[in-house]
């Protein structure tokens, strides 16, 4: 049992590796949810859906760049440990932020202003591809033994809190500000929050100790050894990605795309759809602890089968239930069941990646594994939803994207046993912490 002053500063580690990982999501939805003030300012069209499209392409390039951090700077994290490697990672999503935040409008650098965003957008991907993975194995390694699931839920809350703040913001300036003037500069305001933000967040970044499990190994693998262990750990990492696609589409699809779907599908007022964001990253804030607590006390795997094929079979009876009447209290009764789905998937999900990776390329393995899920599905899921809707004419067809992501997790859940550390005797050579 913890003492109450070990307790408090459990507490205060949480919130101070939770902080980035809350400031990489802001970044990420604020860009989502003002997607169609800035495909205007940088992406200017006659055609309103190829502007669109290429703000999401843009959106997506940022998750195309994930793999290449989780590689490189899960390495970096593996061989010179988590508190150092979650202050790079800040470091460099800041310096993307910024960038977002600052650069005039084509109307002012022409094809420069499209070039440099994308260059911010790279940038943030490239340190969001190791962040979650750094912030998930930090908390799993400073966890008290049976409560894994639990702490490493607040990663993902964290990341609830950033949905919340986003949403709310872009509710506050509707009603403040005209639509010229969103366009003009109010899409901005988010953004240079964001930027002030950042000075707070690395304090808390320097603040960190270093995890006893990773100060306490005597030695630390080279970057080749990291690479060789990866290569040859490549069967696991591939059904990580796997079981990871579930949590990243059903995350972005009911958090990102929202208010897109909202006003460009269903007709509804926008700060309705914001509305809806808002409730929902509420709902995933309790759903995730609930889910990595349930996992702890009932195992991780039977948490993952049931939400699994639950999000195979029911998506898509759920967006035709909304489209045939579109209404607030509709897409809010509909967001909400996908939050459930996510939340509580995501909260067993996250602490089986950190059990199943060798412990030698644990930010490495867990970060590749999450940034590949999340560059093919999640990161893509507004556009794919958006072009679905288009070609198809069928306003309940992005569910059948997240049930096909639904059905590749349950696919690695199913070949994923021998690897749970609940059949720890048929896999002796996986450490994993306790």
């Amino acid at each position: 049992m913890l003492t109450p002053e070990q307790r408090r500063e459990k507490i205060k580690d949480v919130l101070r590796v939770a902080s980035g990982n809350f400031l990489e999501q802001y970044d990420f939805f604020v860009f989502a949810y003002y997607a169609r003030y800035i495909a205007t300012t940088f992406f200017p069209s006659s055609d309103p859906f190829a502007s669109l499209m290429a703000t999401f392409a843009t959106f997506a390039a940022g998750f195309l760049m994930r793999p290449l951090g989780a590689f490189f700077l899960g390495a970096f994290i593996d061989k010179h440990g988590r508190r150092i490697g979650l202050i790079v990672t800040l470091s460099i999503m800041a310096i993307g932020t910024v960038t977002i935040a600052l650069t005039p409008g084509y109307a002012t650098l022409g094809v420069v202003a499209p070039f440099v965003v994308v260059v911010g957008r790279l940038l943030q991907g490239f340190s969001a591809g190791v962040e979650l993975g750094g912030v998930s194995i930090y908390l799993a390694e400073i966890a008290t033994p049976g409560n894994k699931g639990f702490y490493c839920s607040w990663q993902s809350a964290s990341q609830q809190v950033a949905v919340i703040l986003a949403s709310l913001l872009g509710f506050i300036l509707s009603l403040a500000l005209p639509p010229e003037s969103m366009l003009a500069f109010g899409w901005r305001i988010p953004f240079i929050i964001g930027c002030l933000i950042i000075p707070l967040i690395m304090f808390f970044r320097t603040s960190l100790k270093e995890t006893e499990v990773f100060a306490s190994q005597k030695t630390h693998p080279t970057g080749p050894e990291i690479f060789r262990l990866v290569r040859d750990n490549w069967y696991i990492i591939l059904l990580g990605a796997m079981m990871s696609t579930l949590t990243t589409t059903c995350f972005y699809l009911s958090t990102a795309y929202t208010p897109t779907y909202g006003k460009e599908v269903l007709h509804l007022a926008e700060r309705d759809a914001l509305l809806v964001a808002i409730c929902v990253g509420a709902s995933n804030f309790c759903w995730l602890p609930i889910g990595g607590a349930l996992s702890d006390r009932v195992g991780r795997r039977p948490v993952l089968l049931t939400l699994s094929v639950l999000a195979i079979l029911t998506p898509y009876l759920a967006l035709m239930w909304l489209v045939s009447a579109p209404s607030f209290p509709r897409l809010l009764i509909v967001e909400l069941y996908f939050s459930f789905i996510f939340g509580v998937y995501n909260g067993a999900m996250i602490p089986l990646l950190t059990e199943i990776m060798p412990f030698k390329v644990r930010t490495s393995g867990f970060s590749i594994a999450f940034a590949l899920a999340t560059a093919i599905f999640g990161g893509m899921t507004p556009a794919v939803a958006t072009y679905l809707v288009h070609a198809t004419g069928d306003r309940a067809s992005p569910a059948l994207w997240l049930s096909l992501a639904a059905l590749l997790a349950l696919i690695a859940v199913v070949l994923l046993r021998k690897y749970d550390p609940a059949y720890a005797k048929e896999r002796g050579d996986l450490a994993y912490a306790g």
